[in-house]
């Protein structure tokens, strides 16, 4: 039996391992790191981002105030026309617009520039356009004189749908017909009762207008009672239509020649035309 006692080589050296490193250790610092650097990039972009807009707003400004300074020079108003003034003065006309000249155009809203106008009692409808580049054109229609008020002993001149113009005062004008009996204060108000009543002498003085020459005053406390004085007759009307009651009138007129109608002697006083096919006549001295 053999024994032996060679010895055993010894195994070649070789780095010593680690056996107690965590590995996840180092994939939480790969992370933190990967994190910062993402939020550096992010902090990068969001400064880029805002220089960007910061220059673009900028940008922007001065393009408004450029553009604008030019677009005012370009359309700045250097005419204000003024189109079917007959009473009003022209320069009245572009104070109640209210518009300066040098003005941009494209500032004016026309139909604030309108109503501005229309206000005034002489302006019955009034057109505001804009022409280009440099003017403002204003055209008028103008309410017509129709008829002269008397309320409370004052004299108002008023149009045929029956807005007052303007007030008189004492002062007259035989041109057109003289309404009374209207009450004052509805008159101011311009109140639909008292317009209507205005209208309604307005359109009898048409009527008997085209029969009798002279200055016819109307009583018009009532639409469905008015009275009409000219050359001494006074006539009476109801409710029907006036033209019908007139047409009435002129064809019994004929019977009545040896009647004078001048208010001079002994002729007709008053025609009442109130009733239905019937017409009284009653002379005075």
């Amino acid at each position: 039996m053999r024994v032996s006692f060679r010895k055993r080589r010894a195994a070649p050296a070789a780095p010593r391992l680690n056996q107690w490193k965590d590995p996840s250790g180092e994939k939480a610092v790969m992370k933190v790191g990967r994190m910062r650097t993402a939020r550096r990039q992010v902090a990068v972009r969001l400064g880029v981002l805002v220089t960007g807009v910061v220059i673009l707003g900028w940008l922007i400004t001065m393009a408004v105030t450029y553009s604008s300074r030019i677009v005012r020079e370009l359309l700045e108003i250097h005419t204000i026309t003024v189109e079917g003034v007959h009473h009003l003065d022209k320069q009245k006309v572009i104070a109640l617009a209210q518009i300066q000249q040098g003005t941009p155009l494209h500032q004016v809203v026309p139909a604030i520039v309108e109503e501005q106008i229309k206000a005034h009692p002489w302006i019955k409808e009034v057109q505001v356009s804009r022409v280009p580049f440099h003017e403002l054109k204003i055209a008028v229609i103008e309410r017509k004189p129709a008829a002269i008020v008397r309320a409370a002993s004052q004299n108002f001149l008023s149009d045929e749908e029956g807005h007052i113009l303007t007030k008189l005062g004492q002062a007259d004008d035989d041109k057109f017909p003289l309404v009374t009996g209207v009450d004052l204060d509805g008159l101011l108000k311009g109140t639909d009762v008292v317009r209507r009543s205005i209208m309604s002498g307005i359109e009898l003085a048409r009527v008997i207008g085209h029969t009798f020459d002279g200055r016819l005053r109307v009583q018009a406390e009532s639409q469905t009672n008015l009275v009409a004085l000219v050359q001494g007759v006074r006539f009476r009307f109801g409710e029907e239509s006036v033209e019908e009651q007139w047409e009435r009138f002129q064809r019994v007129k004929p019977t009545l020649k040896s009647l004078n109608f001048d208010g001079v002697g002994r002729g007709i006083s008053e025609v009442d035309l109130r009733y239905d096919n019937r017409i009284i006549v009653r002379e005075g001295g």
